[in-house]
């Protein structure tokens, strides 16, 4: 009898699945359907921004910048940062940049929690996040936001905290369902990570892609929680640039140094002449992004409508921009939230994400289905068109 082999994948890799929303637009690209799956942009980057990085390119910027972010692109961030989010912020003492706001999690969560720790995490919740927790070696805690407003109990979240909360991790604007936390919502969040000793871990990579007069807030601002928030940010969505990897995090001075020495043994750096595009994507003026979040809303207005003409049950989203959609009109006797978003998908149809993968209980997600309107408008309108045909 042939020994088994010792050489197997680790334990923890079976912890988690590869990634649902990836895997959709692999299965739009094959399928020829409009992708509104995946949360990335259709329509150009800035092009000032694309000038700047060809001139950093033919200037030979092509080596390693510093590890934790090249002078310039630490100077304005700390400069929107102070401004736009109202954290006093040091480009020395306090940011890191890292590849992608992704990146800038699991190196904060790798930097700051133990084997044991717990970390709060709101459901529905972007799928990255379970399987952080598990490469870090805390263990999640998940807390529901009850549709269709997607608000919080705050009985439920007070009964979370406890002797083993290390951290609690709060994605505003909020991927995927759309909610912005508001002024009492966050403070009654402080209030709590204040009481008991509990690190803020915040994802605010849309917190310009804001409507309806939405304001964003980051929780670092509050009083008592600059010393016990790592806010995280980046390029990706804002700039319309995924693909260029550039993220970056706020930390205390007091948690900079743990947070730059994973990101240097995890990545050593993001692309340097992309970062001095992106210094002087963050020095645009207010007018970008007005515009930004002007174009936007008229995005999601165009999708909502086709969503309600169709017959979806959806709460408006006020950032980010995804929309939750119920499909109980829609879906067969049995049908769950995969088989029905893979029959929407097939022969040129409109791709979405599965609302189980946004629940640690896949069943609480079985109704649901995420749209992505970050296209163009012409995207957008053939996807409508296409769910009138077929659903109507």
């Amino acid at each position: 009898m042939t020994k088994p082999s010792r050489i197997q994948p680790s334990d923890r890799t079976a912890r988690f699945t590869e990634s649902v929303i990836r895997e959709m637009s692999r299965i739009a690209a094959r399928e020829g359907s409009v992708n509104l799956a995946q949360g990335f942009p259709d329509f150009a980057a800035p092009a000032a921004m694309k000038a700047s990085a060809s001139v950093a390119i033919e200037a030979d910027i092509n080596q390693y910048a510093v590890t934790w972010g090249a002078p310039r692109l630490r100077e304005a961030v700390a400069k929107r940062t102070s401004d736009y989010n109202s954290i006093p912020t040091s480009a020395d003492a306090h940011v890191t940049v890292t590849c992608g706001a992704t990146e800038a999690m699991i190196a904060v969560m790798m930097a700051t929690l133990n084997p044991g720790d717990e970390v709060i995490i709101f459901e529905p919740f972007y799928e990255n996040y379970g399987p952080d927790c598990t490469l870090s070696g805390a263990t999640p805690r998940f807390v529901r936001l009850h549709g269709p407003e997607w608000g919080f109990d705050r009985a439920e979240v007070a009964a979370a905290f406890g002797p083993r909360t290390k951290a609690i991790l709060i994605n505003t604007p909020h991927n995927p369902t759309g909610k912005v936390f508001d002024r009492d919502e966050l403070a009654f969040l402080a209030d709590l990570c204040i009481r008991f000793d509990v690190l803020a871990i915040t994802d605010e990579i849309y917190e310009y892609i804001l409507f309806d007069g939405t304001k964003h807030l980051s929780i670092a601002s509050f009083p008592g929680m600059l010393d016990r928030t790592v806010t995280i940010s980046g390029l990706s969505k804002t700039w319309s640039a995924t693909g260029w990897r550039i993220g970056w995090c706020i930390s205390p001075e007091h948690l900079t140094g743990a947070i730059r020495k994973v990101h240097d043994f995890l990545t050593v750096g993001a692309p340097a002449p992309l970062q001095e595009a992106a210094a002087d994507a963050l020095a645009f003026d207010v007018s970008y992004f007005d515009k930004l979040r002007e174009t936007y809303q008229k995005r999601r207005d165009v999708l909502v409508s086709a969503l309600i003409d169709t017959g979806f049950q959806i709460a408006l989203p006020k950032g980010a921009y995804y929309i939750m959609a119920g499909i109980q009109k829609h879906a067969k006797p049995g049908q769950t939230d995969t088989e029905f978003a893979m029959a929407l998908a097939a022969d040129g149809g409109v791709a979405t994400v599965p609302g189980s993968s946004f629940f640690a209980n896949p069943k609480d997600g079985n109704s649901i289905i995420r749209f992505c309107f970050a296209k163009r408008f012409e995207t957008l309108e053939a996807a409508a068109a296409i769910l009138r045909a077929r659903l109507r």
